[in-house]
């Protein structure tokens, strides 16, 4: 039944031309990775990534949401990261500005506009970054920089025209990730973004789980240790899976109405709410604005020994990042879902909720049981991204594919199955699940 389910992906051709389209434009995005800036010595960057892997820390965090594309050095260096940051910046202007508030109303026009002004601020941020990692590159070997024991030098020519090449390779290379990202959101299946994010996450598995191997015939960690580890990360995703499912159904009541000379009878639905409303992006802002500080501590001495902190103390980084987690899930849940104009809809089309008066009190209580959800929502971001560092730390460790990662790969998986199943079902060809079986979207009952 399920390899009947995977074929049919393949029987509609449009279907199989976007899955083609994808898996090619990722393709070309993972060559990329092993393009490198011009003046980087690519040995002595690999050694100081491998001390970065022993001793953990922001960089090795980096490395692996750009799919080892730091630790090579490459013009996919900076990731998709500037375009997230970007866009944190463009959502929160919104909110702040009138202008680009009228433009969010626009539609489709608006929208356009905004996506512009955020693929603007993609290269200026890709600029001040380039810039940062340039100078952070030059530092290293030359001076200790906070890094102990490392003395080979990674950029072997300091000069003007090494930032000015490194500061391009770098923006191009932003853009060409931002442009890529775009077309398989447009042609391809799956949101673009998070696909790329997707495939740099997914590159590392292979390695880590080389990583724990070699760990085990070492000694370092035991065969029940790292089986122990197994299982609870197999845990952490049915968890995963079963909230992302989850929804909390909020009853609909339609009174009866009539259409030419015909009385339709009333109708009683329901209007769902997921648990995790904002999905993957909180984690995805959180690590992006936590990015800000390795970059500006290169200009700013006063803000090394914070960039210091946060780099080698996992408890300090873990407890900003879950603030942060938080914070997203309830400042990204606030732009996308708006009680209002839920409330007024519902009015407009003749429903209400069982024992609620319509307009303003459908309004409150619907934003009622959305801050409910959107606080167990970010509870469940935290403790999944935080737990499985926390208990690899204790294990001694460093096991790169963490909670954020795993959050992420997990997310997109289910939304690209879920677009997958949306072609199939139009077309008339079963889901993944079969004929009986439950949609990828879930029928799980959650209560706020």
């Amino acid at each position: 039944m399920a390899l009947n389910a995977f074929a049919n992906v393949f029987r509609i051709a449009e279907l199989r031309s976007r899955l083609a389209y994808t898996l090619a434009l990722l393709a070309v995005y993972r060559i990329g990775i092993f393009i490198n800036t011009p003046g980087v010595d690519r040995s002595a960057m690999n050694a100081f990534m491998d001390a970065q892997k022993q001793s953990g820390g922001l960089v090795s965090l980096f490395n692996l949401f750009s799919g080892g594309a730091l630790e090579q050095m490459s013009i996919f260096g900076l990731g998709i990261m500037p375009y997230v940051s970007a866009s944190i910046i463009m959502q929160l202007l919104a909110v702040v500005v009138p202008s680009l508030e009228r433009l969010q109303k626009e539609g489709a026009g608006g929208r356009q506009k905004i996506n512009q002004y955020t693929r603007y601020g993609t290269i200026a941020l890709s600029i001040v970054q380039g810039i940062g990692i340039s100078r952070w590159l030059a530092s290293l070997g030359r001076s200790d920089g906070g890094q102990s024991g490392f003395n080979q030098v990674v950029v072997p020519d300091d000069s003007v025209w090494f930032t000015f090449m490194t500061v391009v390779s770098l923006t191009a290379g932003t853009a060409f990730i931002m442009w890529l990202g775009e077309r398989i959101t447009e042609r391809g299946i799956g949101n673009g973004i998070s696909l790329i994010i997707f495939a740099g996450i997914v590159a590392g598995l292979l390695p880590g789980a080389k990583q724990l191997l070699d760990l085990t015939r070492q000694d370092v960690i035991s065969v029940a240790e790292v089986l122990a580890l197994v299982v609870f990360m197999l845990i952490i995703i049915a968890a995963v899976v079963y909230v992302e499912r989850g929804m909390r159904r909020i009853p609909i009541q339609y009174a009866k109405r009539m259409a030419g000379r015909r009385m339709f009878a009333g109708q009683a639905t329901y209007f769902p709410m997921k648990v995790n409303t904002s999905g993957v992006i909180p984690p995805i802002f959180a690590g992006a604005v936590l990015s800000f500080p390795a970059t500006l501590g290169t200009w700013f001495p006063f803000l090394q020994g914070f960039q210091r902190a946060i780099e080698g103390n996992l408890w300090i980084y873990n407890g900003l990042f879950v603030v942060m987690v938080i914070f997203f899930a309830y400042f990204y849940t606030a732009l996308t879902f708006r009680p209002d104009d839920v409330a007024d809809n519902i009015k407009k089309q003749g429903g209400y909720i069982p024992g609620i008066r319509p307009g303003r009190q459908t309004a409150e209580f619907i934003e009622r049981v959305l801050n409910r959800l959107t606080f167990g929502g970010a509870i469940y971001l935290s403790v999944v991204c935080v737990i499985p560092s926390v208990i690899s730390g204790l294990l001694g460790v460093r096991f790169t594919f963490g909670g954020t990662a795993l959050l992420i790969v997990v997310g997109v998986a289910l939304d690209t199955v879920q677009q997958i199943e949306g072609h199939l079902i139009s077309r008339n060809y079963e889901g993944f699940a079969g004929p009986r079986g439950p949609r990828i979207r879930g029928r799980v009952r959650v209560a706020a």
